[in-house]
């Protein structure tokens, strides 16, 4: 009981020292360790790092669930642990409101046929919708999450004790200057040292963690590929199930039957055979490439009389083909820009090797 009141005064006296410390430093009656310059850049993106992320990660729940209520609801089965029930989407909601339409209406007239073969496509296109959603959620919002529940957290932590023992430090400092006999001199000098120590090392681990924002980039730069892939795929099995739709209506692309005019534009000047055997089926990621530079002759290419610059490469990169230039961490390469060129691409030399390289994969120099 004794230790713990002990323990308890000197935690308050701390607790005091810093708040008097910090009060201080507001008014400007004291001095403040600052933080070098890349030490500040680091907190600033990783603040932006955080930011963004939760924006992105509620706009893409927004996305995937658009009704508040139900959103809220699977918030609290998360925070229960418990799995959320399955919901039903709502094209299958209106897929089954048709099929009974039908049903009453009276299946085997053309009205009721055609609710039927309706009902048919929405559950389709609802059950895609399913699968986009849960891909989505696993690939692309549950790294997103785990960032801002772990990384983040652990970054918030490290920067708490990093300025309390800044805190501690410039208290020590004070305490220094206002010392005049030589054992309290001697006593502060003491406590200055174990506070430098202190400050040090916790700067060395809030670091060390900042500077892993990096990889956290990389990470959710995969995720977002990740992410476009699946709405790819999403928009193509729609496409594939409204084109069947129409073939079953015999209503094919740019033919309307039983309207002196069209209501709408025709999806192609093709045939409704030639249409539906060269539907693509959704592009690769790595296939959306900047209009322009799938032409782009690399041997032909010279670098500018000036404008090129030395860039160190942040990680490595592995080329997706032979217009692109592999990377490995920490190399130096020369890179430059060509007049139309996709801002976040450069081209990069290495030797007499040269390719289209990322901008996000170099720390450009001076």
């Amino acid at each position: 009981m004794d230790f713990n009141m002990k323990k308890l005064a000197s935690d308050a006296g701390i607790f005091f020292t810093r708040a008097v410390q910090f009060t201080e430093e507001k008014f400007g009656q004291a001095e403040k360790t600052e933080l070098d310059a890349h030490f500040e850049s680091l907190l600033a993106r990783a603040d932006s790092t955080k930011n963004w992320t939760e924006k992105i990660l509620r706009q893409t729940e927004v996305l995937l669930q658009p009704n508040p209520s139900a959103r809220v609801e699977e918030f609290l089965y998360e925070k229960l642990d418990r799995k959320v029930p399955s919901r039903v989407t709502n094209g299958e909601l209106l897929a089954q409101y048709m099929a009974e339409a039908a049903s009453e209406l009276g299946p085997t007239t053309p009205y009721g046929k055609t609710l039927i073969k309706v009902a048919e496509a929405e559950k389709h296109l609802g059950a895609a919708e399913r699968d986009f959603i849960h891909t989505a959620s696993i690939n692309f919002l549950t790294p997103l999450r785990n960032f801002l529940e772990g990384d983040w957290k652990t970054i918030s932590k490290e920067r708490r004790l990093l300025q309390n023992r800044r805190l501690d430090l410039d208290a020590s400092k004070a305490r220094l200057k206002k010392a005049k006999a030589a054992e309290a001199k001697a006593t502060a000098e003491q406590e200055l040292r174990v506070a430098q120590t202190e400050f040090d090392r916790q700067a060395e681990v809030t670091r060390l963690l900042l500077e892993g924002i990096s990889s956290t980039h990389v990470n959710h730069l995969r995720c977002l590929h990740e992410f476009i892939e699946s709405q790819t795929t999403y928009y193509a099995q729609c496409y594939r199930h409204m084109l069947d739709l129409q073939k079953q209506l015999g209503r094919f692309p740019g033919t309307f039957v039983g309207t002196a005019e069209p209501t709408s534009p025709p999806l192609s000047s093709t045939s409704p055979t030639t249409t539906a055997a060269t539907m693509p089926m959704g592009p690769s990621v790595a296939d959306l490439a900047p209009p322009g530079e799938a032409a782009l002759r690399l041997e032909e290419v010279a670098p500018p009389a000036s404008g090129t610059r030395k860039a160190r490469v942040l990680y490595d990169y592995e080329a997706a083909d032979s217009s692109e230039l592999a990377l490995l961490a920490d190399e130096l390469i020369t890179v430059y820009s060509l007049p139309g060129m996709d801002p976040d691409w450069l081209i990069g030399e290495r030797g007499n090797k040269k390719g289209k390289v990322p901008v996000t994969y170099l720390e450009l120099l001076s």
